[in-house]
C-alpha cells in the first residue's frame, strides 16, 4: 500500500518539467524584455526626429532637414555588420548572456550622449559629429543584440513551441518603438507644446531610454545560459569567427536574401511611415503619431498568432505568402495610403501591409537561426543578417525621402516591390527550417 507521502508515480518527473518549464518562460521573458529596451531607445531617434531635426542642422526647409536625419540613421545601420562581428563572436566564444550584456550597456551609453548632445547653435559643426557618434554606437549595439536575441530566445524555446516563443523578438522589437510612439503621444498631448518639445522635450526620452539599459541590464544579469551553447562549447573545438562562417556559404546568402526584402518592408511600414503620414498624407502631429502606434500595436498582436502557425503548418508558407503579396499589393497599399482621407482609412490600410509583413517578421529570426549549428549560431544569424539591413533596411527611410525630394515619390514603390520579389525567389527554393531544424537536430545527439 502507497504512504500517503509517497509521490504518486509521475509525480517527480511532471515537478521537474514544469520547474524547466517555468525557467525556460522566466528566461524568454527576461531576454524579451531586455530586447524591447534596446528597440525602444534606437527607435526614439527615428520618433522624434520631427523635432530634433531642426536643433542638429541648420535652417532649412523640413524635408531637408529630415533627410540630414535620415542619414545619420543610415550611418547607424552601416556599422551594424561590424557590430554583428563583435558579438557574434563574443555570443559563440563567451555566451549568449555575454552579448546579451554587452549590448544593452553600448546602448545605454549612445542614448546618454544623444541626451546630453549639444545643438547646432551651441557647437556648430560638433554638434551633428556627436550625433552621428552616439548613433554609430548605438548601431554597433544593435548590430550585435539581433543575432543574440534571435539565437537565445531561438535556443531556449522547446520545439513544438519555437515559432510561438520566438515570436516574441519582434513582438518586444515593435513594442520599443510602440512605447517611443507612446511617450511620444503623451508628451505632446498632456505635457508639452510642440515649441517645448523642439527647444528641449526631444531630449527626455533618450534619458528614459538610458536609465531603463541600466534596468535591462540588471535583468539580463540573472539569464541562464542556453543548453545548446553549452553543449556546443563542450564539443567543438572552434566556436564561432568568420572563419568558421565561410564555411556555410549558402546559409549566409539564404540570410542576406531573406532579409533584404523582409527589412525593407519592415522599415517602410515603421520608421518611414511616420514620415509619409505626415509629408505625403497630409495627417496633423497628433493623428500621425496616433496612426503609427495604432498599426504598430496591431501588428505586435499579430506576431504571436503567425509564430503559432508556423508551429502547425511550417516557415516556409507564411515566409512565401508575405514574398508573394508583398511583390503584388506593396505598389497598391503605398499609393492608396498616400491618397487616404483621413487617419482611419491611412490606418485600415497600414494593417493590411502589417497582415503581409508579418509572414516574415514573425518567424525570421527564428529560420535563420534553424540554419546554423550551434557553434557559429549568433554570428551566422547576426552577420550576413546586418549587412543586408544596412543596405536595404537602414536606407529605406532616406531613399524614401529622396524619390519624393525629386517628385518622383512613386519610384520608391516600385524599388521596394523588386527588392521583395527578390525575397521571394529565395524563400520558393529554400528548404522549410522547421521540418530540418539544427537546433533539434543537435539536442537529439
Amino acid at each position: 500500500m502507497r504512504s500517503a507521502t509517497t509521490p504518486p508515480v509521475g509525480t517527480a518527473g511532471s515537478s521537474q518539467q514544469e520547474r524547466i518549464s517555468t525557467k525556460r518562460l522566466h528566461a524568454i521573458i527576461v531576454g524579451s524584455a531586455g530586447n524591447l529596451v534596446e528597440w525602444f531607445d534606437f527607435y526614439c531617434y527615428s520618433a522624434f526626429a520631427l523635432y530634433f531635426a531642426n536643433a542638429f542642422f541648420p535652417a532649412q526647409d523640413a524635408t531637408a532637414q529630415l533627410m540630414s536625419t535620415a542619414g545619420i540613421f543610415a550611418l547607424g545601420f552601416f556599422i551594424r555588420p561590424i557590430g554583428g562581428i563583435l558579438f557574434g563572436h563574443i555570443g559563440d566564444r563567451m555566451g549568449r548572456k555575454t552579448a546579451l550584456m554587452a549590448s544593452v550597456l553600448l546602448m545605454c551609453f549612445g542614448s546618454l550622449l544623444i541626451a546630453c548632445a549639444p545643438t547646432y547653435a551651441t557647437a556648430g559643426i560638433l554638434s551633428p559629429c556627436i550625433l552621428l557618434l552616439a548613433r554609430l554606437l548605438q548601431g554597433l549595439s544593435l548590430g550585435g543584440e539581433y543575432g543574440a536575441s534571435a539565437t537565445y530566445l531561438s535556443e531556449m524555446a522547446d520545439s513544438k513551441h519555437r515559432g510561438f516563443y520566438s515570436s516574441f523578438q519582434y513582438v518586444t522589437l515593435i513594442g520599443g518603438q510602440l512605447l517611443a510612439l507612446i511617450l511620444l503621444l503623451v508628451l505632446q498631448k498632456f505635457l508639452l507644446s510642440a515649441e517645448e518639445l523642439r527647444a528641449w522635450g526631444w531630449r527626455i526620452p533618450f534619458f528614459v531610454g538610458a536609465a531603463l539599459a541600466v534596468l535591462a541590464l540588471r535583468m539580463r544579469h540573472n539569464l541562464p545560459e542556453t543548453q545548446s551553447f553549452e553543449a556546443a562549447r563542450k564539443k567543438a573545438k572552434t566556436m564561432g569567427g568568420l572563419r568558421q562562417l565561410a564555411q556555410h556559404p549558402r546559409e549566409v546568402l539564404l540570410v542576406v536574401g531573406l532579409t533584404m526584402g523582409g527589412t525593407l518592408a519592415f522599415y517602410v511600414y515603421t520608421t518611414y511611415m511616420q514620415k509619409f503620414l505626415r509629408l505625403s498624407v497630409g495627417l496633423t502631429d497628433m493623428q500621425t503619431t496616433a496612426v503609427s502606434a495604432a498599426s504598430l500595436l496591431f501588428a505586435m498582436c499579430l506576431q504571436p498568432l503567425y509564430g503559432a502557425l508556423s508551429d502547425r503548418i511550417g516557415r516556409k508558407p507564411l515566409l512565401i505568402g508575405f514574398a508573394l503579396l508583398g511583390t503584388l499589393f506593396t505598389v497598391p497599399l503605398l499609393t492608396a495610403i498616400r491618397h487616404a482621407s483621413g487617419p482611419w482609412e491611412a490606418f485600415g490600410l497600414i494593417a493590411c501591409a502589417w497582415m503581409i509583413v508579418s509572414g516574415y517578421t514573425s518567424i525570421n529570426a527564428l529560420v535563420k537561426a534553424e540554419l546554423f549549428p550551434a557553434s557559429i549560431r549568433a554570428t551566422g544569424v547576426g552577420v550576413p543578417y546586418a549587412f543586408a539591413v544596412s543596405v536595404f533596411g537602414g536606407t529605406a527611410e532616406y531613399l524614401a525621402l529622396w524619390f519624393k525630394s525629386i517628385q518622383l515619390e512613386s519610384g520608391f514603390y516600385w524599388y521596394a516591390t523588386a527588392v521583395i520579389s527578390c525575397t521571394l525567389l529565395v524563400c520558393w527554393f529554400m528548404r522549410d527550417t522547421g521540418k530540418g531544424s539544427l537546433i533539434d537536430a543537435e539536442a537529439k545527439q
